[in-house]
């Protein structure tokens, strides 16, 4: 058997490459597995752009996180030369009354964060590409812009593996199992022992956390680039910010200023447009239908966007009914912290749950408000009860 490791780390996409580096920063002796390469496109830490903001709509409890987590990208870029967060200012649009409004608004004020508040004329106005309703208005934050997924991942990874970290790529996680208060992972290349485990697995957690029966639902994600008709001058970073617009029906579309190199263009997406699906066989070609659904949207507020489509990608959200994450210690085995699933909004918060991560693997607590993602609300029995010695399932990351 293998030389024991402090922890493994199953799944080395946007919250298990954080980990590995912030548990190799401790000095901790850290394996991480991995079932494609570095920074790959086959699970949902991909797509050249990922939108970070703080005056989060969703909950206000998430703001001290965000709030450390632009420590900590700011820290990365620092200690790894790697540049991974662009700040361009921030739109959330949409009705007064609106989620996306009404909820950053909520948070903007309890956490004192700055912001304004835009007519839709202010928004014509000061953002010339973006063509709201009368009656749309913004919350403008001047803190949010965009993380770079592949280019955080691999600076995560490359600095973990200098740092000591044994990464493994190519090699999933077939079966894992509590024993004696160890943990025995098994993969294609043989069996590895360790005192923790964090399962970051995405898309794939669902399988390898079968036994708890978390009622979560893997889905299909289109991103999409345009290229905007009169050229990508007015779309540059330094004039043109993130956005998150919400319509009359409930639906959201986000996009991105220009990003230089491939694919080129405006990226733009639908949020959660998609179906369910399963990573192992997710429906990797954009149909016409999606990209006319794209089109409907943009061409009626974005017009200049509404140019030639450039490329596609397909990504998955790994969601919980209440669409908070699931963060936290296995309710049976305190051997085994859960990092999945994020619910379709988790990368932005990558650099900080690596820290939260490594808390849990090495002291199995953290400083961090993380009540909220407590796996425990949803686990149920299960296969195996606590104090039973032994938990396995099977596939993995």
């Amino acid at each position: 058997m293998a030389t024991p490791y402090d922890v493994i780390v199953i799944g080395l996409g946007g919250m298990g490459s954080a980990a590995a580096y912030h548990l190799a920063r401790r000095g901790l002796r850290v394996l991480g597995l991995e079932r494609h390469t570095v920074a790959h496109a086959f699970g949902s830490s991909h797509g050249h752009s990922r939108i970070i903001r703080q005056a989060y709509f969703e909950d206000p409890a998430y703001v001290p996180l965000l709030l450390r987590a632009y420590e900590l990208w700011h820290e990365l870029e620092r200690d790894s030369g790697a540049t991974v967060l662009t700040i361009t200012g921030g739109l959330m649009l949409g009705a007064p009354e609106s989620q996306t409004v009404a909820g950053a608004l909520r948070s903007a004020r309890e956490h004192g964060l700055r912001h304004e508040l835009l007519d839709a004329g202010d928004i014509r106005r000061r953002f010339p590409p973006l063509h709201p309703a009368n009656g749309t208005v913004a919350l403008y934050e001047p803190m949010a812009g965009f993380v770079r997924p592949e280019a955080s991942v691999a600076a995560c990874l490359r600095r973990a593996a200098a740092l000591g970290a044994d990464l493994r790529f190519e090699e999933p996680a077939h079966a894992w199992q509590v024993r004696h208060g160890n943990v025995l992972v098994t993969t294609g290349r043989g069996i590895y022992t360790a005192g923790r485990i964090i399962i970051s697995a995405g898309p794939w957690a669902p399988q390898l956390l079968a036994e708890l029966g978390l009622p979560l639902v893997v889905e299909r994600q289109v991103l999409h680039w345009f290229e905007p008709e009169g050229g990508v001058a007015p779309f540059l970073p330094d004039r043109f910010p993130i956005y998150i617009w919400e319509e009359a029906d409930g639906t959201q579309f986000y996009g991105f200023p220009h990003q230089e190199g491939a694919p080129g263009g405006v990226k733009v997406a639908l949020f959660r447009a998609g179906g369910p699906c399963h990573p192992d066989t997710i429906d990797r070609t954009v149909h016409t239908d999606e990209i006319a659904a794209m089109r409907t949207a943009i061409a009626r507020r974005i017009p200049a966007l509404n140019g030639r489509h450039l490329s596609a990608a397909t990504c998955m959200y790994t969601t919980a009914p209440d669409h908070h994450f699931i963060v936290g210690l296995h309710p049976h085995h305190p051997e085994v912290v859960i990092a999945s699933p994020c619910s379709g909004h988790g990368f932005k918060f990558a650099s900080v749950m690596g820290e939260i991560l490594a808390d849990l693997a090495a002291t199995g607590a953290t400083r961090h408000p993380i009540g909220l993602f407590d796996p425990r609300r949803f686990a149920t029995t299960g296969a195996h009860a606590a104090g039973a010695g032994t938990s396995q399932t099977r596939s993995g990351c």
